[in-house]
């Protein structure tokens, strides 16, 4: 079935997440949800426009998805199997909460079912309680489309195969899933942070927010997890920076060229206080602690300690050696050490990183930083090849033409 529910704004869309968690917390299969879901959104965009929106969307689209997963499982009972439905369906008593009280939070555990595959359960969950469509996972994971829907269709097929449950996870099940829920959480974030879409605005705070809120009830739910406390951490830390982040012109500023006057002070008192915390328990940091505390230090103070930055990402590849952090720290190692020293370090990258656009504009700045303009500009058009968030379009775009040569 297609993505009805992308026709709608974005204000809508945060509530595709909310409908399906409802409709498979109540009915216990994933397909009615999604199915059922993607009919009531359709049927939004066909009425709404003419009608006008109803006064309150959510319950709007939630009592037309449960209509429509009801008028499936009709559709599909078999005749004496018909009345036993229909009473599951009108007088089925609540089910309990469990450990979780947030239907979102809950289907995330949900769907992060160890009998899947990691990335399987990641994709599956950002799909399903995301919201993010097939191309944005996709580019979230480096990967082509059709690699994608094929994973996510996989991860389907082997639920419904194995008769995974979608039950409530108890307490005990926690500790098992939470590694899945942190990449969903963190790739939605991300998401938000600095949107893949060209059609989207650079930064979606529906996103953001939701994922945000989110981390905050994983904490309350695990307060003795280093790493959910460490993402949330990282999520204040680095969305603090978001009211400077974009300029009035619509172009990305980058780090350094940001008023931090503009930050909010609330948020990073807070990731601050979660970093410390941390520190003060004497464990040793995870993957998330330590992204949390690089972004402590971006946000201490009027400049980056380079060299604290630097020696955070040597911790953090003992743990994470894939190329992206790498290409961090090289980049952290040409602010420290300057761009000739970076430039090596970035350049021993190609091969696993030559689709990825944030390696060429990476790129493009030491070589324009070396004074090597022509070798900058064409680093420059490689990476908008590749990009598309539209506040980064635009700032690569100025920064190759003040930097080719000019005819």
């Amino acid at each position: 079935m297609t993505d009805a529910h992308d026709a709608l704004t974005r204000a809508h869309r945060d509530e595709w997440a909310r409908v399906v968690a409802t409709l498979a917390k109540r009915f216990g299969n994933l397909d009615i949800a999604e199915d059922a879901a993607a009919d009531a959104f359709a049927s939004a965009a066909e009425h709404w426009p003419a009608e006008g929106i109803p006064p309150n969307p959510g319950a709007w689209l939630t009592t037309t998805a449960t209509r429509k997963a009801i008028d499936r499982i009709r559709r599909e009972s078999s005749r004496d199997a018909r009345h036993r439905e229909a009473q599951l369906v009108y007088d089925a008593e609540p089910e309990p909460l469990g450990a979780i009280g947030d239907d979102r939070l809950r289907l995330i555990f949900i769907c992060c079912h160890p009998a899947l595959a990691m990335e399987a359960r990641v994709a599956l969950t950002l799909r399903m309680v995301g919201g993010l469509s097939v191309p944005e996972i996709a580019r979230a994971f480096l990967v082509q489309e059709t690699t994608m829907g094929a994973r996510i269709t996989r991860a389907k097929a082997k639920i419904a195969a194995a008769g995974i449950p979608y039950r409530v996870p108890g307490a005990e099940d926690l500790p098992g899933r939470v590694a899945g829920v942190l990449t969903v959480l963190f790739l939605i974030f991300n998401e938000g942070y600095l949107a893949s879409g060209p059609d989207s605005a650079p930064v979606r705070e529906e996103l953001t927010g939701e994922a945000i809120r989110l981390a905050r009830l994983l904490h309350q739910l695990l307060p003795d997890d280093g790493e959910a406390t460490g993402m949330l951490a990282l999520m204040l830390l680095t969305d603090a920076r978001r009211p400077a982040r974009v300029s009035s012109a619509g172009e990305l500023v980058p780090l350094g060229e940001q008023d931090r006057g503009q930050w909010d002070a609330e948020s990073i008192a807070e990731g601050h206080a979660l970093v410390r915390a941390r520190l003060a328990s004497g464990m040793p940091p995870g993957r998330y602690q330590l992204l949390a505390a690089i972004n402590a230090v971006h946000t201490d103070g009027d400049a980056t300690d380079w060299t604290q930055v630097v020696a955070l990402y040597d911790h953090l590849l003992r743990l994470d050696r894939s190329p992206i952090v790498r290409l961090n720290r090289a980049i952290a190692v040409s602010e420290r050490d300057g761009p000739e020293v970076g430039l090596a370090l970035v350049d021993a990258l190609r091969p696993e990183l030559e689709s990825y656009h944030p390696y060429h504009a990476a790129r493009a700045e030491l070589l324009r930083r070396l004074g090597r303009p022509a070798e900058a500009a064409a680093a420059y058009d490689a990476a908008l090849a590749l990009a598309s968030n539209t506040a980064e379009v635009a700032y690569l775009t100025r920064q190759r033409d003040s930097t080719r040569p000019s005819e």
